[in-house]
């Protein structure tokens, strides 16, 4: 069973891994990665299906912060417990899962759903292995500062 504080922290940490996260999605482009907007893409998903464009970014940003802090409990509650090492090492290592899982499962889907095909790993755009990098290190960055923040908040999982 999750506390109410440890919720409430595990929230707050996962809202600021995924606000730290859109930062460097949007300061990439100063890299020459491409910015990757996923408040966005979503709001192009979203209202793919709709005759109108009912959604705007308000909505989009809603759904990417609510995934961000979704994977934060989603950690704490499954994962901390079994993901070995230091707060840099496992921000590390989850980074890495949720880029994986992002290329290979939720960006298809999301692409999808937008009404155009991605691929996996974003494979059939016209920047691949750029766009597998901006991944990683966007998700690399939540892992990192989500740790951090689950550190300094005193989460180290369920009791």
């Amino acid at each position: 069973m999750i506390s109410t504080n440890t919720f409430w922290r595990t929230v707050i940490s996962g809202f600021i891994a995924t606000f730290v996260m859109s930062m460097v999605a949007f300061l990439q482009g100063g890299l020459g990665l491409p910015v990757v907007d996923i408040g966005h893409i979503i709001v192009g998903s979203f209202n793919e299906v709709h005759v109108t464009e009912p959604y705007n970014i308000f909505w989009g940003n809603t759904a990417y912060f609510m995934g961000g802090i979704l994977l934060a409990l989603f950690w704490v509650a499954f994962l901390a417990g079994r993901i070995p090492g230091n707060w840099l090492v496992r921000g590390l290592i989850y980074g890495v899962m949720i880029s994986l899982a992002s290329g290979l499962v939720l960006s298809p889907l999301v692409s999808l759903a937008a009404g155009d095909w991605f691929g996996f790993f974003y494979l059939d755009t016209w920047v691949p292995g750029l766009l597998i990098l901006a991944g990683l290190i966007m998700h690399l960055t939540y892992g990192l500062v989500l740790m951090l923040c689950l550190k300094v908040a005193g989460v180290h999982g369920l009791e």
